[in-house]
């Protein structure tokens, strides 16, 4: 049974808009959040859980992008979430650096 199309996004721009932020944006929040984690905790150990985790956040990100009603709007949150992470990250490596 086919969906019915008035549930359907009718903006070309927002189905493309939903899409690459389901796929990239979604991807950039996991690799993110879990480079965050990695910089303040036993990096090691996180980069091996991020091989099974990061697949699970990537698609419980890209669910949370289609139920959203703005394509932009995800893009937005997806890109702050990131900056927010990258600011974790840089906070991290200045307070505990790598040292080998």
């Amino acid at each position: 049974m086919p969906a019915n199309p008035k549930y359907l996004t009718q903006s070309k721009w927002q189905r493309f808009a939903k899409i690459t932020a389901a796929i990239l944006g979604g991807y950039f929040v996991s690799v993110s959040f879990h480079l965050a984690l990695a910089s303040w905790f036993n990096r090691v150990n996180i980069i091996m859980t991020m091989a099974f985790t990061g697949f699970i956040l990537w698609v419980a990100l890209m669910v949370i992008a289609f139920l959203a009603k703005s394509g932009l709007k995800i893009w937005g949150i997806y890109l702050l979430l990131t900056l927010i992470f990258c600011g974790i990250i840089y906070l991290g490596q200045t307070y505990n650096p790598i040292t080998t």
